[in-house]
């Protein structure tokens, strides 16, 4: 579920509040998304997977992160490196190497170093 947007990274491209199936998000006074509909989060990780900054933290929960939990904040998610940490998995973002790359599946393999099917 959303549970944080670090708005000192984020650059208001509204990436996120088009991109949530479930409309969760609304622009802020500032120009920077707020979680407006949480109960709303599917958890599909879209938004996280978007954000061009990795702004956005999807705590891996079906439901709200517990009060006190570090799922839900902001400091301790930083110090971990969960910021980015999605999209890296899914090769998404400048510099990291796709997802379809780091397959190690033989047969997909194979495909990619001859070229293709």
């Amino acid at each position: 579920m959303i549970e944080v947007v670090r708005a000192g990274a984020c650059v208001a491209c509204d990436i996120c509040i088009k991109v949530c199936p479930t409309d969760v998000f609304e622009r802020g006074a500032d120009g920077v998304p707020v979680i407006a509909r949480q109960p709303d989060c599917q958890t599909c990780f879209m938004c996280e997977a978007n954000c061009p900054t990795d702004a956005l933290y999807v705590a891996p929960l079906s439901g709200p992160a517990p009060a006190g939990s570090p799922q839900a904040d902001q400091a301790a998610l930083e110090e971990a490196g969960a910021f980015g940490a999605y999209r890296e998995l899914i090769g998404w973002g400048g510099g990291r190497t796709p997802g379809s790359r780091l397959d190690r599946n033989h047969v997909f393999t194979a495909m990619l170093e001859r070229g293709g099917p």
